[in-house]
This record gives C-alpha cells, structure tokens and sequence, in this order.
C-alpha cells in the first residue's frame, strides 16, 4: 500500500464525499477455531465473545497481565470459527501470545495473513458502488455484521467495518489472486460513482478526524485502554488477562487520551511536546493538517493535574502552536 496514489487530501476528501478502496492486505488474518474458542477469546480479550453471535464482529483489545494494550483488533464470528485482523506486522506476535495461553483448551489457531487479501471500501457511496459487483444485498448488513458469501478453496467474507467512520466495507479474499482480481473489478465498477485508489497517508488522516487510536502512536509506551480512551470496549461482567490491573488503575488518577483543535496556524506531529502556562502538560501522540476543518488537530495524552483544562500549547520546533481541548471526533457526520 503506497503513501499515495494522487495526493492525501484529494484521497481524504473523495472518501468522505464519495467512495474509496484500499488494499489493507498489510493487516494479518489469525483464525481460532475448537470448542473452547468462545471461552479462549474471552480469556485473551476485554469482549465476551457469548455476546458476539454468529454473524456479528466485535472491536476489542488484547490485553497484557498489566493492564497495557498489546494490540487492538477486530474479530469476526463466521459459521464455525473466529477469524482476528491483527495490526500490520503483529501477526506473529498474536498468534504466539495465543498459543501461549493456550495451554489447556480445545483450540486451533491459524495464521493465515500470507493466504487472504483485504480490501477495504469506505465512503457514501460504497453501498451503490459495490452493488455491481457483489451479488448479495449489502445493506442487509448492520454496523459489524459479518458474511461468508463464497465457502472452501476460494473464500469472501465481507464485514461492515472500516478504519475512516464513513459507511464501508472490508473483504477478505483468498486465493490472494482472486483478491488482486476482484480491487481491479471494484475499481473498474465504481467509476460511475468517482471511486480512488487510497493509501496510507488518508488512511491516517482519515482515522484520526474520527480520533481513531493507531498502535504505535496511541499504544505505545504500555498504555492501557482506560488511559487511551476505550474504556468503553470492556466488559467488566467477565473475568479476562488484566482486569484486575484496570479495576486498581481506575481507583486513581491516570493520564488520559485528549484531543486537541489548533486555533492557530500549524500542523502538530508525534512527539510534540504540549504545554499549559510554560510547564509541560503532555506529549502528542498522533498529528495532521485535517482536510475537512482546514486545521491542525492532535491526540495527545495530557497529565491528570490538567484535567479541567481546556487551553493548551504544542510546541513545534521551538514554536507555540495555541489548541484548545475538544470533544471527540473532530469531524462529526456530515460535516465535511
């Protein structure tokens, strides 16, 4: 996946007017199958897989016995397996930390990333786009729901998932061949519509105008997902790896994800530092110039003792960029 095919803000732009594909294939494929990969999945994650019917998928973290966030994925619900989207170049690390715990329970774990391609269609449009080419009514398909619409030696899942929070889709394809076949027939397809080829420098910007965490910018560093704001992906009725260390963390105080709107002319970037009144308040972990606002935002992780602050400065190279604490996302619906 190239940084670009055109330019980001064009890429940007044309997913969130009209339609857009990517080739995600980067991301990993791990399948967990067996008759305790419910209780395994509940074990290993902060989701309670019995709530995550067939059909459906779930957004969830995979946690360390200290709480911190070792990666954050997607995991789909097919017919008689599970099927997990690890991070680019995590794939290995996933399936090793799986086996690991294993021990003891009636599972299978496959690393497929090798054999499948991702792509991902993402806009308003992608619905009509995608119409044409895929014989089977998308729309059927709730926010997460997943489909096997093709079984055995070639496979086509399709899931109503995205990383850009407009309307989208995400396939996952194998053979590869039939993969690279089939981003050629969309795009051919979706002329009529303005469909582009998209890469990553959209996809970052894309993501972080919804304020969509990234591992390695908001995960680095140990964070756990109370301090990267997704508290909300815990179920604390279920017993998991971490939870004990998450119940102390919320006792007290703890730096938390914050999202920051430049009021002045400037772009923050990863590792800015962010100051209130001189003193050093937090660190960015994610920056860019939005294409929709016309402005620079930021995630940064800010300390507790600021917390009822709203004014901030990001200093980049030596200069004072003024940005004010806002609510997430940046870019609401419709707004762009």
């Amino acid at each position: 996946m190239p940084l670009k095919y055109t330019s980001i803000q064009d890429e940007h732009l044309n997913v969130r007017k009209k339609v857009g594909i990517f080739d995600v294939s980067h991301m990993g494929n791990i399948f967990v199958r067996g008759r305790d990969a419910e209780k395994f999945i509940s074990t290993l994650t902060a989701a309670d897989a019995s709530k995550v019917g067939v059909g459906m998928g779930a957004y969830t973290v995979i946690l360390g016995e200290d709480g911190t966030i070792i990666d954050d994925e997607v995991f789909l619900h097919l017919d008689n397996e599970y099927m997990f989207i690890p991070n680019a170049g995590r794939n290995k690390d996933i399936e090793a930390w799986f086996r690991e715990h294993a021990e003891g329970m009636e599972v299978e774990i496959e690393d497929v990333s090798q054999k499948f391609v991702i792509i991902a269609v993402q806009g308003p449009l992608s619905g009509e786009c995608l119409s044409k080419v895929i014989d089977f009514d998308l729309s059927t398909l709730g926010l997460f729901a997943c489909k096997e619409l093709k079984k055995g030696n070639e496979r086509l899942i399709v899931s109503r998932t995205g990383y850009t929070g407009e309307k989208g889709y995400e396939f996952y394809i194998t053979p590869p061949e039939k993969g690279e076949q089939m981003f050629y027939e969309i795009l051919e397809a979706g002329k009529e519509y303005g469909i582009k080829p998209v890469g990553l420098g959209a996809r970052d910007t894309l993501r972080l105008e919804k304020c969509f965490a990234l591992a390695g910018n908001e995960f680095s560093g140990g964070r756990t997902p109370l301090e990267a704001g997704l508290g909300w992906l815990i179920n604390w009725e279920h017993e998991f790896i971490g939870k004990e260390a998450l119940i102390k963390q919320k006792e007290g105080k703890y730096e938390k994800l914050s999202f920051l709107e430049c009021i002045e002319r400037g772009i923050p970037r990863h590792g800015h530092t962010v100051e209130k009144d001189g003193k050093e308040a937090g660190v960015v972990t994610s920056g860019t110039f939005s294409p929709c606002l016309k402005k620079g935002i930021a995630m940064a992780y800010i300390k507790p003792d600021y917390d009822g602050e709203e004014k901030f400065d990001i200093i980049s190279n030596g200069r004072k960029i003024r940005a004010r604490r806002v609510k997430p996302p940046f870019v609401k619906k419709g707004e762009c």
